[in-house]
């Protein structure tokens, strides 16, 4: 597996929501951390119509190659019919906390 790190944002309806899932996430060793942003403010189109609401942004921590167990795990326990869920790669990371990552991440 890389020995690199990536964040995976993601979108879920509410914090309960976030905390439950990432929990899971956690239990599994998939991520080694999440950082919530609460009250996330959205504008889209969903079936024809502009609806606007209130979310909550999850990033989460992970090594490099763990995505789609990650977005299958989100998928299967989210109440969005297709939630937002994007891997972006780290150019450059503190080496200590590249090494957290990948140790939190490494009883694969």
């Amino acid at each position: 597996m890389d020995a690199s790190i990536v964040y995976i944002f993601w979108t879920c309806r509410d914090l309960e929501e976030g905390k439950k899932i990432v929990r899971g996430l956690l239990e599994k060793r998939w991520i080694a951390c999440a950082t919530f942003i609460p009250h996330v403010e959205s504008l889209y189109r969903w079936e024809g119509l502009i609806e606007e609401g209130r979310e909550v942004k999850a990033i989460l921590k992970t090594r490099r190659g763990l995505f789609e167990k990650i977005r299958t795990y989100i998928q299967e326990q989210c109440s969005y019919k297709v939630p937002e869920i994007a891997e972006l790669p780290l150019e450059r990371v503190h080496p200590p906390y590249r090494d957290w990552v990948l140790h939190e991440t490494s009883n694969l």
